[in-house]
């Protein structure tokens, strides 16, 4: 018998890898009440088959697909969104009220991604961008609930990884879909002592002080589990709480350490610097796989968090010429 496209990791909730890079990196979410269906992210345009075929597999339609809900516009989490919508004629996007503008005009999200991931990288992994009409997307002002066939859906602004980010509360799991902001956690570096988590500060917006403060907003529901992105359902999230917290913390320090340096190889400073963190940091809660390896499966994390990290500083220090008047 053939494995379903999907692992169902809660009640109506069914997890999909969404195939981007390697197997367990990236995830989107249905979400089942009754015949009717969202999809929490989306992964990208090449993962639209997959969520379609796990559709099928549920015994739906795509018709049966009320709301596409990315967690925020970075395109593993949203670059499928008009893919899949165009495929599917009754859905609409739910989507962070600073991300709206993107998924209906995608140009400035290509042009962005491609001097991120360069136009080679971008076209293999991220294919295209669909444009999404306007009359099909609600906005998600903080606190908006969707009703999803009597399952509500609780969607909150949580700023800290991207100024356009949300995280969704299902009442009935009491479970959130956290995108980001409750960091990463790849399963491959796992050890007994539980998930090995951490913070991805990818440009361009990681804000530490409001990402402590969304970390509040979720804890202040007492969630009974999550579901990360990167990648699966997490449980006991009061236990992995204070991991993120400091990781958050280590990151913002690794880069005011490096504040008044001169900006050239800054970037590969804060790469060397990110790299030592999280190895050593995998290595004391038991990582027991070789570095050449937890290096493998780190690779475009730690790039990116040194990216971010060196566009943070870029913030502070134009902020603090205008504070001054220089």
């Amino acid at each position: 018998m053939a494995r379903p496209p999907y692992e169902e990791i809660a009640a109506g909730i069914y997890c999909i890898d969404t195939g981007l890079y390697r197997p367990n990196l990236a995830a989107c979410y249905l979400i089942r009440a009754g015949e009717r269906l969202a999809c929490v992210e989306t992964g990208t345009a090449r993962s639209v088959p997959g969520i379609l075929a796990a559709v099928a597999a549920l015994g739906l339609t795509p018709e049966a697909l009320d709301y596409v809900i990315p967690t925020h516009v970075h395109l593993d989490h949203a670059g499928g969104a008009g893919a899949l919508m165009a495929r599917c004629p009754n859905a609409r996007l739910v989507i962070h009220p600073k991300g709206a503008d993107h998924m209906i005009d995608p140009s400035r999200l290509v042009a962005g991604a491609t001097a991120v991931y360069g136009e080679e990288n971008f076209a293999r992994h991220f294919d295209t961008l669909v444009p999404i009409p306007a009359e099909r997307v609600i906005i998600a002002e903080d606190g908006m609930t969707v009703d999803l066939a009597g399952r509500p859906l609780t969607f909150i602004d949580t700023p800290g990884h991207a100024n356009h980010h949300g995280c969704l509360f299902d009442a009935q799991t009491q479970g959130w879909f956290t995108g980001d902001t409750f960091g990463i956690a790849y399963p491959e570096l796992c050890t007994p002592e539980g998930p090995f988590l951490f913070a991805p500060a990818t440009p361009v917006a990681f804000d530490p002080d409001a990402w402590q403060k969304s970390l509040d907003r979720l804890m202040a529901r007492e969630p009974q589990a999550l579901y990360l992105t990167h990648y699966g359902r997490v449980d006991h999230p009061r236990a992995l709480e204070d991991q993120l917290r400091r990781n958050i913390r280590d990151l913002a320090a690794l880069a005011l350490a490096e504040e008044t340096n001169a900006p050239a190889g800054r970037e590969e400073r804060l790469e060397t610097g990110v790299a030592e963190q999280l190895i050593t940091r995998a290595r004391r809660q038991g990582c027991a796989l070789k570095e050449s390896r937890m290096r493998e499966i780190l690779e475009v994390d730690i790039a990116l968090n040194a990216q971010g990290l060196a566009v943070w500083l870029a913030r502070r220090a134009k902020q603090a010429a205008e504070n001054t008047g220089a």
